[in-house]
C-alpha cells in the first residue's frame, strides 16, 4: 500500500558485546545488510509483498530518494550493479556463513528460502557462489572496504543493487548479451 517509500539497512555491525550493554548504552542498530534481502524474499514468498515492489523499495526509490545517479535501475548506460538471486535455494544463517566482521546475525538460525549467488558492481562481478571474486571492482569497494572491512564491502548497501532473478534474465537475453552486459563497467544494451 506503499506506506513506506524505501526499504533498506543502515548495516550497524555491533558486536554482541556493545549490544549486550543496557538499552541506553548500547548502540542502535545491528548487522543486517548480509541478510536484508533474503528476509525481503521471505516476505515475496508469504504474499505479504511483490518481487517489484522489494525491487522499487530496496533498488529504484532509495536511488531516486539519494539523488544517486546511473544507479537503482537496469538501465542502458547505468552502472551494472546487480545481485543475482536463486529463488528456490533454501539455507539457514549459522555462525559459519556469516560474513559480518562482528561474527553473529539476529537472524542466526532463521532459513530463508531464496540465497544470493552471485553479486556484480561496476560490471565486475565480486561475489559468486558464496566466493569473494574480485578485491577491485572500483569507486564504492574501496570506500566500503575502509568503513566495515573486506568481508562487508561485497554485501553493501541494497542501495547499490538490482534484483534480477536469473530465469528472468535467461528468459529475456541470450547467453552473449548477459557476458556484455556483466564484463563492463557501464549497461551495454543487449
Amino acid at each position: 500500500d506503499d506506506k513506506l517509500d524505501v526499504i533498506a539497512t543502515d548495516h550497524a555491525p555491533h558486536t554482541l558485546e556493545e549490544k549486550s550493554n543496557t538499552y541506553f548504552n548500547a548502540p542502535s542498530g545491528g548487522p543486517l545488510v548480509q541478510h536484508a534481502l533474503p528476509a525481503m524474499l521471505a516476505f515475496v514468498n508469504q504474499e505479504k509483498i511483490s518481487l517489484e515492489k522489494v525491487v522499487e523499495k530496496m533498488c529504484h526509490n532509495p536511488a531516486i530518494c539519494f539523488k544517486v545517479e546511473n544507479r537503482g535501475f537496469i538501465r542502458e548506460g547505468y552502472f551494472a550493479d546487480l545481485v543475482l538471486v536463486n529463488l528456490d535455494k533454501a539455507w539457514e544463517v549459522t555462525k559459519e556463513n556469516i560474513l559480518y566482521k562482528c561474527g553473529w546475525s539476529p537472524f542466526e538460525g532463521t532459513t530463508f528460502n531464496s540465497r544470493i549467488s552471485h553479486t556484480i558492481l561496476n560490471g565486475v562481478i565480486v561475489y559468486e557462489n558464496e566466493n569473494f571474486t574480485n578485491a577491485n571492482a572500483g569507486g564504492y569497494t574501496h570506500l566500503y572496504m575502509k568503513k566495515f572491512g573486506k568481508k562487508d564491502a561485497y554485501h553493501l548497501p541494497t542501495l547499490y543493487f538490482s534484483l534480477l532473478d536469473p530465469a528472468f534474465w535467461a528468459s529475456r537475453c541470450t547467453e552473449s548479451s548477459f557476458l556484455l552486459y556483466c564484463t563492463r563497467n557501464k549497461l551495454c544494451g543487449t
